[in-house]
């Protein structure tokens, strides 16, 4: 068994307006995952003080980390990360449409490693879809598409996950999960992640390919969760299902 947890930090700035990566670095630590999506990750911004924070929680968990900036202010970074102590490797980390009538919005980007689960290879992608439905059809569809996840890249057990800002039966998660299996919907209710004080709607996915079973999915809500971030972190457990070796 395995467990994969996804995070939107809010920049490690929590509910109660107070920056600390320890804390949002505790949160992960107590839910003991194998592997960490994050969201609004800050690299080197003067807000946050100029920390790299995908280093600094990476390090604190004992992991190796890769990160994507989806924006670039001078030397000033802020993206999406993929963390892990397994060996991985980066397969692709860019840029997803924006609405070209939209003028002034945040750009977005998605992250591709593959991860060697002893003998399996493990496809990880996170992503951070924007909060216009224009826009986030856009970003579906590209992700979705021969560039990402539609391509020759793609082979083997997957899993989609990070912060859609859209419902599970939203146009934007139907198009990018389309053959994939909601891991947060059995028996047939989804697991609340946002707002984090009272959490009401799940914006926060877990999207998993053939291959890959989970197993559970949960939001653990304690008080240092609630407070740490705007959301609350979603956790799957999950297990790679080896196919069988050919006979003859």
């Amino acid at each position: 068994m395995m467990r994969i947890l996804t995070y939107n930090i809010h920049h490690c700035v929590g509910v109660d307006r107070r920056l600390d990566v320890d804390r949002i670095a505790a949160v992960i630590a107590a839910e003991a995952p194998d592997i960490v999506a994050l969201q609004e990750v800050d690299v080197g911004r003067a807000r946050t003080g100029g920390v790299d924070q995908a280093e600094a929680i990476a390090a604190r968990l004992g992991m190796g980390r890769r990160f994507h900036a989806a924006v670039r202010i001078g030397a000033e970074l802020y993206g999406v990360a993929i963390l892990t102590a397994w060996p991985e490797r980066l397969v692709k980390a860019a840029a997803l449409p924006g609405h070209p009538f939209l003028t002034g919005l945040e750009p977005r980007g998605a992250l591709w490693v593959t991860i060697d689960v002893g003998a399996v290879e493990l496809q990880v992608v996170t992503t951070h879809f924007g909060l216009a439905p224009r826009e986030q059809r856009l970003q579906a569809q590209a992700l979705a598409g021969p560039l990402w996840l539609g391509g020759a890249e793609r082979r083997g057990p997957l899993i989609l996950l990070g912060d859609l800002n859209a419902g599970a039966g939203a146009a934007p998660c139907r198009a990018v999960a389309h053959g994939l299996t909601d891991a947060t919907r059995r028996p047939g209710r989804g697991v609340a992640t946002y707002p984090s004080l009272f959490p009401m709607r799940q914006i926060d996915h877990v999207f998993v390919s053939d291959g890959v079973s989970a197993q559970r999915a949960y939001a653990p809500a304690t008080p240092l969760a609630r407070h740490a971030s705007d959301h609350l972190p979603l956790v799957v457990d999950f297990e790679i299902q080896t196919p069988p070796r050919p006979t003859g």
